[in-house]
């Protein structure tokens, strides 16, 4: 029952490396709100709060491109690659909180 849960939320299945994700050019893709994003980040990365990115799809053209989601926790990143995944993304990986993503990455 807990896999299934880490697997509907994006932390269950094979590890990613997210550094040879960036490197590949992946988008980072910071789900948090506006301020929250203001107050630190990772460089280069996108703000698209998660209640936006719905609307905002048409930023991706690319559906098979590496994207990172990332946020404060884990769980509107986790969010956000439902949102991706179920509009036909598939190359999607939640990074978690945005800081373990900075940490992962060089």
């Amino acid at each position: 029952m807990i896999q299934l849960i880490k697997n509907l939320f994006g932390f269950g299945g094979p590890q990613v490396d997210l550094n040879e994700l960036a490197k590949q050019g992946a988008v980072i893709l910071d789900v948090r709100s506006k301020g929250e994003y203001a107050s630190g980040h990772i460089k280069n990365s996108i703000n698209i709060p998660v209640d936006q990115l719905s609307n905002n799809l048409s930023k991706f053209k690319d559906k098979d491109a590496p994207i990172i989601t990332c946020c404060a926790s884990g769980m509107r990143s986790a969010s956000a690659k439902g949102i991706l995944k179920s509009n036909g993304y598939t190359n999607v990986h939640n990074g978690g909180s945005w800081q373990s993503v900075q940490g992962k990455i060089s």
